[in-house]
């Protein structure tokens, strides 16, 4: 198992803005809450970059194949 890379750091956050974190995402910790809020920053980027891409690429598979695809690639689904 490969061992995550953690970073030590001081931040000045509004603790009206960490609490509502915590509070939004049921995170127990202000560590766990300011991960959360990163992780789901980052989710809705990727997002909106391949919202961004619609209509720009042309794909050459159906639905089906797609969905065969992901039931070999990720065989519990």
């Amino acid at each position: 198992m490969l061992e995550e890379a953690l970073m030590r750091t001081t931040l000045a956050i509004k603790e009206e803005l960490l609490n509502e974190v915590k509070t939004l995402s049921g995170a127990k910790t202000k560590k766990d809450a300011v991960e959360r809020a990163l992780e789901e920053f980052i989710k809705r980027r990727k997002a909106k970059k391949l919202l961004e891409l619609e209509g720009r690429i042309e794909l050459s598979f159906t639905k089906e194949d797609l969905v065969a695809r992901r039931r070999r690639d990720v065989p519990h689904r």
